[in-house]
């Protein structure tokens, strides 16, 4: 049996993922021929018909099945020193660009960062707030290396660390409703009064909407700061984290209003970047320092109809 080379099994690899020559030659960015050619090298090489081309899409045989299993651990091995070889080159990088969404406690984390670029004087920090679905657009559109916010964690291109959870309480201020607070309260009661919502700041994913109650009259703002005051003075109902209205809770200032039909919910806050990108060493110590501090976050727990619970860590 010939050597076969890697650019070989990369057609290969290419060919079963995408189902057709023509589709995995766009993948790699090469010409069909080039891609059918190298495949036929390697079936000759091998002495193994790899794929069945007799139906309207191409399927690997049996023993290409298997090949291509065994295939996977070499094909893993080359992409991660790739990666290892694009990080050498880079060198220390000399700036990071992190974007802290809407859900984050900014005082625990602007903390912990500027802890971490004090020892990194020749690194600058680039920082942006974002909400709702911003941080994800700037991280998939290649404007953030790190991002502190929910995530999808069944999308295969990110990789993450768990900071806190985050929980998201319906609030009135005092006064505010037109009926008693119990834990019964119903969507539809709540569709005749202004609800505040985030304002969410994407360019061009498509718009998300979180706990809001259709039909009704909303008013959109920018950040939670200006949501919580908006419900403080009485212009409307809104989902808080509740992280930021302990006091408010606490004094009355402010009432929860979650039971069986609002119960809240709780976010998971974590630390995101693109696992299919390459990180330089500063990022790579950024995200290692980020593994050690995520108990400087805290997780704010639901709480009963007009009580606060305390904050607590994360665990």
């Amino acid at each position: 049996m010939s050597a076969f080379t890697l650019h070989d099994l990369q057609c290969f690899d290419a060919v079963v993922r995408a189902g057709g020559f023509q589709a995995a030659a766009a993948a790699l960015h090469r010409s069909h021929p080039a891609v059918f050619a190298a495949v036929a090298k390697l079936e000759r090489q091998l002495g193994l018909s790899l794929l069945d081309r007799s139906g309207y899409r191409v399927q690997p045989t049996e023993a290409g099945r298997s090949f291509h299993r065994r295939a996977q651990s070499l094909l893993s091995e080359l992409e991660a020193l790739r990666t290892h070889a694009e990080r050498l080159a880079m060198g220390e990088e000399s700036e990071l660009r992190v974007v802290i969404g809407d859900l984050c406690p900014r005082a625990q984390a602007l903390g912990v960062l500027s802890r971490f670029f004090a020892q990194c004087p020749g690194t600058r920090l680039h920082l942006h707030f974002e909400a709702v679905a911003g941080p994800w657009e700037r991280l998939f559109d290649g404007e953030a290396d790190l991002i502190l916010h929910r995530i999808d964690k069944s999308d295969p291109r990110l990789e993450w660390i768990d900071l806190c959870e985050v929980r998201m309480t319906p609030v009135v201020a005092a006064g505010f409703l037109p009926f008693p607070i119990t834990r019964a309260i119903r969507p539809e009661q709540m569709r005749g009064l202004t609800q505040c919502v985030m304002r969410d700041s994407a360019r061009h994913s498509p718009p998300q909407d979180h706990f809001t109650v259709a039909g009704a009259q909303q008013c959109t703002v920018a950040d939670q700061l200006m949501k919580k005051d908006m419900i403080l003075h009485g212009m409307g109902w809104g989902h808080m984290p509740q992280f930021l209205i302990e006091e408010e809770l606490g004094d009355g200032r402010l009432q929860s209003i979650a039971g069986r039909y609002l119960p809240g919910r709780a976010e998971q806050l974590v630390a995101a970047r693109r696992r299919d990108r390459a990180h330089g060493p500063v990022a790579d110590r950024l995200w290692a320092y980020l593994q050690t501090q995520s108990r400087s976050f805290p997780s704010a727990a639901v709480a009963p109809v007009g009580r606060s619970r305390k904050i607590t860590k994360a665990r």
